[in-house]
């Protein structure tokens, strides 16, 4: 079984900051993406930033400059450091990786169980 363990989600003020965390386990053999993305109700879940195993980022227009996605690939950890926060980034953040379980064997995607991020004026 593999879980992705999500931590950090909470209140902030607008400009304020957050950080969150995602951390994998179980039966793993490597991580290709890890990434977070965010859903409001009522809306489509929508990718705010991934990062490949070799440090490569992509970032949605609308967190470019603010936020910065991070991983540690000893601790199958991926970050999200969120700056300059403001009340269109509430949302239910969903960490996601595409990883490979054994060697040899297809990636599978995987989903955390969601975290509440709330901005608040």
């Amino acid at each position: 079984q593999v879980q992705l363990v999500e931590s950090g989600g909470g209140l902030a003020q607008v400009g304020g900051s957050l950080r969150l965390s995602c951390a994998a386990s179980g039966s793993i053999f490597s991580i290709n993406i890890m990434g977070w993305y965010r859903q409001v109700a009522g809306k489509q879940r929508e990718l705010v930033a991934n990062i490949r195993s070799d440090g490569t980022t992509n970032y949605a227009d609308s967190v470019k400059g603010r936020f910065t996605i991070s991983r540690d690939n000893a601790k199958n950890t991926v970050y999200l450091q969120m700056n300059s926060l403001k009340p269109e980034d509430t949302a239910v953040y969903y960490c996601n990786a595409d990883l490979v379980r054994r060697y040899g064997s297809r990636p599978y995607n995987y989903w955390g169980q969601g975290t509440q991020v709330t901005v608040s004026s």
